[in-house]
């Protein structure tokens, strides 16, 4: 974003679903020797995972910002990206070395703490989502642009809810990831996830949950070891979270408890909710106990590779079996071509095999829905939208919807093409 001759980059993103030089967004198509200032809002792949790339291997020259809980879980949510990736030495955008020499010039910013570079004046506020995630909001010379990120005004087990600013900003960027839709409510979820593990599990099957290490995953966790904790009957079924991560991640959630909601730090009082009591870390598919019905939750969340990925080739075949994919999946991932329920699936080594396991799709995903983005424009009305972070025709949906609803103010809404 580009306004009198100030430049600003949010976010700094791969594609999931792609590996090596493909992953990395267009930085052909900018000059990153122009940029005064990168901000990353919050920790997810598809926002912070071409940094190290970008901060060693471009011309940028710039500062960049993040919230210190994004910062601390961005070092270990790429280190797990570099181990979990099946691309070769070469087609590696970035090493371990990449990731700490980048974390040397990453500057953090607390929520409400205003700063300024080079005459560009920014602050941020609560996003929801993920732990530390924030929206954006930038001053230059007198004129706002707030920048989502990713946001969720529905507060859960552990985050708040986005904050409203209490001022209008000129131009909202806005995510647009679900379009037109609405979310069940999430007490209907919730009870959705844990009747399809409870009764997968009585009839003696295995049930995979792919997720990211960190993010959604804490989430699931509380709702998991909560469900254990009630049902006397399944204490003898052991739940994995299975990443080289898992003790890390858990460290850090403890750490930044107060950046969290009442809920979680009424809890916390009493004892730590992130010591899970059924719970098990589990490092790699060598220790694993294959002795009966377990559920375990692994990354990656797209099923491309890594330890999700071996154990989806182990169960799918089996009917009694279940994956429950809680969350986004984007597309040309495994995770989202099983959605779709396919005869077939083609295994890592190139040879198919039936797929019978049972696959629920349950998104736990804390994006905003529809009727939390038109109730947050509602409230700040402002005079220019641009939509982003959405798939084209769920983008187009929202667009037409939005032009209805403000057809009386004059609102411009765009939806600019990714390049």
């Amino acid at each position: 974003m580009s306004y009198k001759g100030k430049t600003i980059l949010f976010d700094c993103g791969i594609h999931p679903a792609y590996s090596g030089m493909a992953a990395l967004p267009y930085f052909d198509e900018i000059d990153p020797s122009t940029i005064d200032v990168l901000l990353v809002t919050h920790f997810h792949l598809d926002h912070s995972a071409s940094l190290p790339y970008f901060l060693e291997k471009t011309t940028f020259k710039g500062r960049v910002f993040m919230t210190h809980a994004t910062k601390a879980i961005y070092k270990l949510l790429l280190s797990d990206y570099v181990k979990v990736s099946k691309v070769s030495v070469e087609d590696m955008l970035f090493d371990e070395q990449d990731i700490l020499r980048s974390m040397d010039k990453i500057e953090v910013i607390d929520f409400h703490q205003t700063l300024e570079v080079n005459g560009i004046r920014f602050w941020c506020y609560t996003a929801g989502h993920v732990l530390g995630a924030a929206m954006f909001m930038v001053d230059i010379t007198g004129v706002r642009v707030l920048y989502t990120g990713d946001y969720s005004r529905e507060e859960d087990r552990h985050l708040r809810a986005a904050e409203t600013p209490q001022f209008s900003p000129d131009i909202c960027i806005i995510e647009s990831t679900y379009g037109v839709q609405l979310h069940q409510p999430m007490n209907v979820r919730e009870k959705r996830f844990t009747y399809v593990i409870h009764s997968t599990i009585s009839q003696g099957g295995y049930v995979l949950i792919p997720a990211f290490a960190l993010g959604r995953a804490q989430e699931l966790l509380l709702i998991l070891d909560e469900y254990w904790s009630n049902h006397p009957e399944l204490h003898n079924i052991p739940i994995y979270y299975a990443s080289p991560l898992a003790k890390r991640c858990m460290a850090v959630y403890q750490t930044y408890i107060n950046s969290m909601n009442e809920r979680i730090r009424n809890q916390f009082a009493n004892s730590n909710p992130f010591d899970f009591k059924h719970i098990y870390p589990l490092k790699s598919i060598e220790n694993f106990n294959d002795v009966g019905p377990s559920v375990v939750m692994a990354s990656p969340n797209g099923l491309q590779s890594g330890l999700s990925r071996q154990l989806f080739e182990m169960w799918c075949s089996d009917k009694k079996n279940a994956c429950v994919i809680p969350g986004y999946v984007v597309e040309g991932t495994l995770a989202k071509t099983i959605i779709n329920e396919p005869k077939e699936v083609t295994l890592m080594n190139g040879l198919t095999a039936p797929l019978n396991m049972q696959v629920h799709y349950i998104s736990f995903s804390a994006h905003a829905d529809f009727a939390q983005t038109s109730t947050f424009l509602k409230e700040l009305m402002p005079p220019n939208i641009i939509l982003v972070h959405g798939e084209a025709n769920e983008m187009g949906r929202l667009k037409q919807k939005l032009i209805t609803q403000f057809a009386d103010r004059n609102t411009k809404i765009i939806s600019p093409k990714n390049c």
